[in-house]
Protein backbone atom coordinates (compact mmCIF):
# COMPACT_ATOMS: atom_id res chain seq x y z
CA UNK A 1 0.00 0.00 0.00
CA UNK A 2 3.28 2.43 0.85
CA UNK A 3 4.36 1.77 -2.33
CA UNK A 4 1.22 2.75 -3.82
CA UNK A 5 1.42 5.87 -2.60
CA UNK A 6 4.71 6.73 -2.65
CA UNK A 7 4.14 6.40 -6.67
CA UNK A 8 1.91 9.55 -6.39
CA UNK A 9 4.02 11.56 -3.96
CA UNK A 10 7.51 12.57 -4.02
CA UNK A 11 9.36 10.84 -1.11
CA UNK A 12 11.14 14.33 -0.53
CA UNK A 13 8.26 16.24 0.19
CA UNK A 14 7.47 13.33 2.42
CA UNK A 15 10.92 13.13 4.20
CA UNK A 16 10.33 17.10 4.68
CA UNK A 17 6.45 16.67 6.61
CA UNK A 18 7.96 13.87 8.48
CA UNK A 19 10.85 15.60 9.62
CA UNK A 20 8.88 18.95 10.16
CA UNK A 21 6.15 16.94 12.43
CA UNK A 22 9.01 15.63 14.21
CA UNK A 23 10.30 19.18 14.67
CA UNK A 24 7.17 20.42 15.81
CA UNK A 25 6.85 17.61 18.70
CA UNK A 26 10.44 18.43 19.98
CA UNK A 27 9.69 21.92 19.52
CA UNK A 28 6.54 22.06 21.46
CA UNK A 29 8.17 19.48 24.13
CA UNK A 30 10.96 21.91 24.25
CA UNK A 31 9.63 25.00 24.58
CA UNK A 32 7.29 23.40 27.67
CA UNK A 33 10.58 22.54 29.29
CA UNK A 34 11.81 26.19 28.70
CA UNK A 35 9.03 28.12 30.39
CA UNK A 36 9.11 25.29 32.99
CA UNK A 37 12.68 26.21 33.87
CA UNK A 38 11.95 30.12 33.41
CA UNK A 39 8.76 29.85 36.08
CA UNK A 40 11.32 28.24 38.52
CA UNK A 41 14.09 31.31 37.99
CA UNK A 42 11.50 34.03 38.00
CA UNK A 43 10.61 32.24 41.77
CA UNK A 44 14.18 32.52 43.01
CA UNK A 45 14.71 35.78 41.24
CA UNK A 46 14.08 39.17 42.75
CA UNK A 47 11.43 40.38 39.90
CA UNK A 48 7.79 40.91 41.29
CA UNK A 49 5.48 37.91 41.53
CA UNK A 50 3.01 39.90 39.92
CA UNK A 51 4.88 40.67 37.13
CA UNK A 52 5.30 36.64 36.27
CA UNK A 53 2.61 36.05 34.11
CA UNK A 54 3.58 39.50 31.77
CA UNK A 55 7.47 37.69 31.05
CA UNK A 56 5.97 34.10 30.65
CA UNK A 57 3.10 35.16 28.31
CA UNK A 58 5.75 37.16 26.33
CA UNK A 59 8.44 34.30 26.03
CA UNK A 60 5.74 31.96 25.10
CA UNK A 61 5.13 34.39 22.36
CA UNK A 62 8.53 34.68 20.87
CA UNK A 63 9.10 31.23 21.26
CA UNK A 64 6.53 29.69 19.29
CA UNK A 65 6.81 32.48 16.66
CA UNK A 66 10.41 30.97 16.15
CA UNK A 67 9.16 27.37 16.17
CA UNK A 68 6.73 28.32 13.95
CA UNK A 69 9.29 30.12 11.75
CA UNK A 70 11.15 26.72 12.02
CA UNK A 71 8.79 24.56 10.72
CA UNK A 72 7.93 26.09 7.52
CA UNK A 73 11.17 26.48 6.60
CA UNK A 74 11.68 22.98 7.21
CA UNK A 75 9.28 22.67 4.82
CA UNK A 76 11.15 24.15 2.09
CA UNK A 77 8.94 27.71 2.75
CA UNK A 78 10.62 30.83 1.92
CA UNK A 79 10.42 32.40 5.65
CA UNK A 80 11.93 35.69 4.63
CA UNK A 81 8.56 36.30 3.08
CA UNK A 82 7.10 35.23 5.79
CA UNK A 83 8.86 37.31 8.04
CA UNK A 84 8.25 40.54 5.66
CA UNK A 85 4.33 39.51 5.73
CA UNK A 86 4.49 39.16 9.28
CA UNK A 87 6.20 42.50 9.97
CA UNK A 88 3.36 43.91 7.12
CA UNK A 89 0.69 42.44 9.56
CA UNK A 90 2.31 43.31 12.60
CA UNK A 91 2.03 47.08 11.57
CA UNK A 92 -1.72 46.80 10.23
CA UNK A 93 -2.70 45.37 13.74
CA UNK A 94 -0.49 47.67 15.91
CA UNK A 95 -2.56 50.45 14.11
CA UNK A 96 -5.85 48.28 14.58
CA UNK A 97 -4.72 47.17 18.21
CA UNK A 98 -3.62 50.56 19.47
CA UNK A 99 -5.03 49.87 22.71
CA UNK A 100 -3.80 46.52 23.60
CA UNK A 101 -0.15 47.74 22.46
CA UNK A 102 0.00 50.63 24.79
CA UNK A 103 -1.29 48.46 27.57
CA UNK A 104 1.77 45.81 26.45
CA UNK A 105 3.93 48.69 26.64
CA UNK A 106 2.83 49.92 29.66
CA UNK A 107 3.10 46.38 31.73
CA UNK A 108 6.93 46.98 30.97
CA UNK A 109 6.90 50.69 31.88
CA UNK A 110 5.60 49.41 35.35
CA UNK A 111 8.36 46.69 35.73
CA UNK A 112 10.95 49.32 34.80
CA UNK A 113 9.42 52.10 37.49
CA UNK A 114 8.66 49.41 39.70
CA UNK A 115 5.78 52.04 41.76
CA UNK A 116 4.31 49.23 43.18
CA UNK A 117 4.89 45.62 44.37
CA UNK A 118 3.27 42.39 44.44
CA UNK A 119 1.60 42.52 47.68
CA UNK A 120 1.25 46.34 48.40
CA UNK A 121 -1.98 48.18 49.10
CA UNK A 122 -2.84 50.91 46.17
CA UNK A 123 -5.34 52.87 44.41
CA UNK A 124 -4.78 53.85 41.11
CA UNK A 125 -7.92 55.58 39.64
CA UNK A 126 -9.43 55.72 42.02
CA UNK A 127 -9.50 51.82 42.63
CA UNK A 128 -7.98 50.59 45.64
CA UNK A 129 -6.62 46.75 46.59
CA UNK A 130 -3.88 44.76 46.75
CA UNK A 131 -1.23 44.00 43.63
CA UNK A 132 -2.46 40.13 43.12
CA UNK A 133 -0.54 40.55 39.23
CA UNK A 134 0.49 41.89 36.26
CA UNK A 135 0.02 40.60 32.93
CA UNK A 136 0.64 41.38 29.55
CA UNK A 137 -2.65 43.87 29.25
CA UNK A 138 -4.05 44.39 32.95
CA UNK A 139 -2.65 45.20 36.49
CA UNK A 140 -5.30 43.04 39.07
CA UNK A 141 -5.97 44.44 42.41
CA UNK A 142 -7.67 42.36 44.79
CA UNK A 143 -10.60 44.19 47.24
CA UNK A 144 -10.52 43.95 50.97
CA UNK A 145 -14.17 42.38 49.74
CA UNK A 146 -12.87 39.63 47.64
CA UNK A 147 -13.40 41.39 44.54
CA UNK A 148 -10.60 41.37 41.34
CA UNK A 149 -10.32 44.84 39.38
CA UNK A 150 -8.55 44.86 36.42
CA UNK A 151 -6.92 48.07 35.56
CA UNK A 152 -5.63 48.61 31.93
CA UNK A 153 -1.72 49.12 32.01
CA UNK A 154 -1.87 52.01 29.89
CA UNK A 155 -4.53 53.60 32.17
CA UNK A 156 -2.29 52.53 35.39
CA UNK A 157 1.13 54.26 33.80
CA UNK A 158 -1.15 57.29 32.89
CA UNK A 159 -3.00 57.60 36.07
CA UNK A 160 -2.09 58.86 39.99
CA UNK A 161 -0.97 56.20 42.54
CA UNK A 162 -1.00 56.34 46.05
CA UNK A 163 1.01 53.35 47.50
CA UNK A 164 0.03 52.49 51.13
CA UNK A 165 2.60 49.83 51.74
CA UNK A 166 5.49 51.82 50.54
CA UNK A 167 6.81 53.11 53.43
CA UNK A 168 7.25 50.98 56.40
CA UNK A 169 4.90 53.20 59.24
CA UNK A 170 2.01 55.26 58.27
CA UNK A 171 -0.02 58.06 60.44
CA UNK A 172 -3.67 57.03 61.08
CA UNK A 173 -5.73 60.87 62.15
CA UNK A 174 -8.84 59.97 64.27
CA UNK A 175 -11.55 62.92 63.68
CA UNK A 176 -14.01 63.87 66.43
CA UNK A 177 -15.43 66.96 68.03
CA UNK A 178 -16.28 68.21 71.54
CA UNK A 179 -18.93 70.64 73.32
CA UNK A 180 -17.85 74.15 73.56
CA UNK A 181 -18.56 73.35 77.63
CA UNK A 182 -15.99 70.63 77.34
CA UNK A 183 -12.25 72.72 78.64
CA UNK A 184 -10.47 71.62 75.74
CA UNK A 185 -6.92 70.64 78.14
CA UNK A 186 -9.31 67.87 78.75
CA UNK A 187 -10.47 66.84 75.19
CA UNK A 188 -6.59 67.00 74.16
CA UNK A 189 -5.43 65.09 77.08
CA UNK A 190 -8.28 62.29 76.73
CA UNK A 191 -7.41 62.02 73.66
CA UNK A 192 -3.70 61.78 74.06
CA UNK A 193 -4.80 58.86 76.87
CA UNK A 194 -6.62 57.30 73.64
CA UNK A 195 -3.91 57.16 71.89
CA UNK A 196 -1.43 55.09 73.72
CA UNK A 197 -2.10 51.47 73.71
CA UNK A 198 -0.53 48.47 72.01
CA UNK A 199 1.19 48.55 68.27
CA UNK A 200 0.58 52.35 68.24
CA UNK A 201 4.30 53.83 67.87
CA UNK A 202 6.05 56.04 70.62
CA UNK A 203 8.10 57.67 68.37
CA UNK A 204 6.50 59.89 66.89
CA UNK A 205 4.42 60.44 70.25
CA UNK A 206 0.28 60.72 69.34
CA UNK A 207 -0.64 63.97 69.23
CA UNK A 208 -4.12 65.90 69.66
CA UNK A 209 -4.67 69.35 68.47
CA UNK A 210 -7.55 71.66 67.91
CA UNK A 211 -8.13 71.15 64.22
CA UNK A 212 -11.21 73.86 63.73
CA UNK A 213 -13.84 76.03 66.17
CA UNK A 214 -17.40 75.03 64.34
CA UNK A 215 -20.95 76.30 64.40
CA UNK A 216 -21.67 73.59 67.07
CA UNK A 217 -18.61 71.81 68.13
CA UNK A 218 -15.03 71.87 68.59
CA UNK A 219 -13.00 69.92 65.93
CA UNK A 220 -9.78 67.81 67.05
CA UNK A 221 -7.66 65.69 65.71
CA UNK A 222 -5.69 62.75 67.32
CA UNK A 223 -2.86 61.81 64.59
CA UNK A 224 -0.76 58.20 65.91
CA UNK A 225 2.32 56.74 64.00
CA UNK A 226 1.83 52.67 63.72
CA UNK A 227 3.22 50.06 61.21
CA UNK A 228 1.92 49.31 58.07
CA UNK A 229 0.23 46.11 58.59
CA UNK A 230 -0.75 47.08 61.55
CA UNK A 231 -2.67 50.26 60.42
CA UNK A 232 -6.28 48.81 60.18
CA UNK A 233 -6.66 47.17 63.22
CA UNK A 234 -5.08 50.35 65.26
CA UNK A 235 -7.42 52.68 63.56
CA UNK A 236 -9.74 50.47 64.37
CA UNK A 237 -8.97 50.24 68.32
CA UNK A 238 -8.27 53.46 68.68
CA UNK A 239 -11.39 55.07 67.52
CA UNK A 240 -13.71 52.61 69.47
CA UNK A 241 -11.58 53.43 72.86
CA UNK A 242 -11.42 57.42 71.94
CA UNK A 243 -15.18 56.99 73.24
CA UNK A 244 -14.58 54.42 75.95
CA UNK A 245 -12.29 57.45 77.43
CA UNK A 246 -15.01 60.11 76.44
CA UNK A 247 -18.11 58.27 77.90
CA UNK A 248 -15.37 57.77 81.43
CA UNK A 249 -14.45 61.63 81.32
CA UNK A 250 -18.12 62.82 81.14
CA UNK A 251 -16.84 64.49 77.39
CA UNK A 252 -19.54 65.27 74.96
CA UNK A 253 -19.12 64.43 71.27
CA UNK A 254 -21.99 66.79 69.67
CA UNK A 255 -23.70 67.04 66.70
CA UNK A 256 -24.94 69.96 64.47
CA UNK A 257 -27.43 71.76 66.59
CA UNK A 258 -29.56 75.37 66.78
CA UNK A 259 -29.93 77.09 70.19
CA UNK A 260 -33.13 79.17 69.62
CA UNK A 261 -33.57 82.09 72.48
CA UNK A 262 -36.90 83.98 72.32
CA UNK A 263 -36.87 86.81 73.84
CA UNK A 264 -40.34 87.80 75.83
Amino acid sequence: MLDIVYQFIDKAIVDKVLFAVILLVIGILAIRIVLKLLKQMLEKSRLEKAAHSLVTSLSSAVLYVLLGLMVASALGIDVTGIVALASVLTLALSLALQNMVSNIIGGFTILYTQPFHSGDYVEIAGQGGTVQEINMTYTKLATPDNKVISIPNSVVVAAQIVNYSAESTRRAEILVSASYTVPTQKVIDALALAGTMDNVLLDPAPQAVILSYGESAIQYSLRIWTKTEDYWDVYFAVNQRVKQIFDEQGIAMTYPHLNVHLDK
